[in-house]
């Protein structure tokens, strides 16, 4: 009877820390966050004319798609995420979840995500969808060892999520659609910039060039990284053309920009890491805040 327990318990265990490992390969907070910019998208472009079954499809088609991209970019990067501190307790490279699992779960993950978007939206949501998975997996992944650019290429799926979920509502992509991912698509490169900037040695590691300059951490990099991050002031404007929002929600807007601003104009003055670590987390509530407005 003991062993009998004690085998159960065992069991139970197991089939826990497998789950604990899938939740980590999809990275579910990251996916819930994409997850959310398709649900904010989607709300916006249908005003008050949504109901919450919508929202729950959309959103879950986005974290499963996310998910799939995530999970193709850890298997794709095993090796090299176990050559740096910050990923080589990731799932695959500690052998808790093995190549051909991660595999079958990145493809029930895309096949689902995409079945969903096209059931239950459109054709155009499905193919967004599937874009911004090939792109981020195939493309964006193994640039990251070949050129800074990659990030060029990454913050293109990276801002379809509002996209599609404008579509999905629309059925086109329209002038706000399109307003909606180019503030998506500016938003990531002080967000990721900032993170490279902290984690530059560890990439390094891997061969990975990430920063605006192949050479890491220098003035170009830091003045780049301030740019960016200041061309989300004069950006606010469009959404009003668009009639998105109004002009008061336009002001709000800038003065988030501006405020997001301030650690990058930081960094560039100082060069410190201290500057890139709290303009990661500016990134972190300029979403959505920025987001929140749209909604008001």
């Amino acid at each position: 009877m003991i062993f009998e327990q004690t085998e159960k318990v065992s069991r139970f265990q197991a089939i826990k820390a497998k789950a604990i490992a899938y939740i980590q390969l999809l990275k579910l907070r990251l996916s819930m966050l994409v997850a959310l910019s398709a649900v904010f998208g989607y709300a916006i472009a249908a005003g008050g004319d949504w109901s919450a079954t919508s929202l729950l499809w959309i959103g879950l088609g986005g974290l499963l798609i996310t998910g799939a991209s995530n999970t193709l970019n850890q298997l794709f990067e095993k090796e090299l995420d176990a050559l740096m501190k910050r990923t080589a307790m990731r799932p695959i490279p500690t052998g808790r979840i093995s190549t051909r699992e991660a595999l079958i779960f990145a493809l029930i993950l895309s096949v689902s995500g995409v079945t969903i978007l096209g059931r239950f939206f459109n054709l155009p949501t499905a193919l967004l969808g599937v874009i911004g998975l090939l792109s981020y997996a195939f493309v964006y992944t193994p640039m990251k060892r070949i050129s800074p650019a990659s990030v060029f290429v990454g913050a293109i799926p990276g801002g379809l999520p509002p996209l599609i979920g404008w579509v999905a509502y629309t059925g086109s992509m329209g002038m706000g659609g399109m307003i909606l991912f180019v503030i998506q698509f500016l938003w990531q490169f002080p967000h990721f910039w900032a993170i490279a900037w902290l984690l530059d040695e560890d990439y390094q590691r891997a061969g990975f060039k990430m920063l605006p300059s192949a050479m890491g951490k220098t003035s170009f990099s830091a003045l780049m990284i301030l740019i960016y991050t200041l061309s989300l002031v004069p950006v606010a404007v469009f959404p009003v053309q668009a009639g998105l929002i109004g002009w008061p929600a336009a002001v709000a807007l800038m003065l988030l920009g501006a405020v997001f601003s301030i650690p990058a104009w930081r960094l560039y003055r100082t060069m410190e890491g201290s500057h890139a670590r709290r303009l990661m987390f500016a990134s972190f509530l300029y979403l959505p805040l920025a987001q929140l407005v749209f909604l008001m």
